[in-house]
């Protein structure tokens, strides 16, 4: 995966994650954080998304660049590890909020995934 690809692109992004019964969530993300040693990253607030990842390690990551038609990628993702280290939380946000949005979204954690499989936005991509 190119490191610095969701750093040149703006788009819209969508997480699906599943429970452990298989029932669907999908949610709007932010680009996700993508580590040196390959793993990518989002910060969570404790929603149903999160609580779906604690039964069920796998997600699927949806991301259309913004203004190049159906042009962008899809993340195949496990969950391998999180993080509730605030400092490092608070270098990653991209957006400020007021202290009572902050109150709002609640504690926020940082889940970790490797990429099993990237796919184009469009077909199928090489056969595993």
């Amino acid at each position: 995966m190119d490191t610095q690809y969701f750093e040149q692109h703006q788009g819209t992004g969508v997480l699906s994650t599943a429970d452990g019964e298989g029932r669907v969530n999908s949610a709007l993300y932010a680009r996700p954080h993508v580590f040196e040693d390959g793993t990518v990253g989002f910060i969570m607030a404790d929603r149903l998304s999160r609580a779906n990842l604690q039964t069920n390690p796998h997600a699927a990551y949806l991301f259309l660049e913004e203004g190049r038609g159906y042009q962008g990628t899809r993340l195949q993702l496990t969950r391998v590890r999180e993080s509730q280290d605030r400092e490092l939380i608070d270098t990653l946000r991209r957006r400020t909020y007021t202290p009572r949005d902050e109150e709002r979204i609640g504690p926020l954690t940082l889940v970790y995934f490797t990429v099993d499989r990237e796919l184009p936005l469009l077909g199928a991509g090489p056969s595993a």
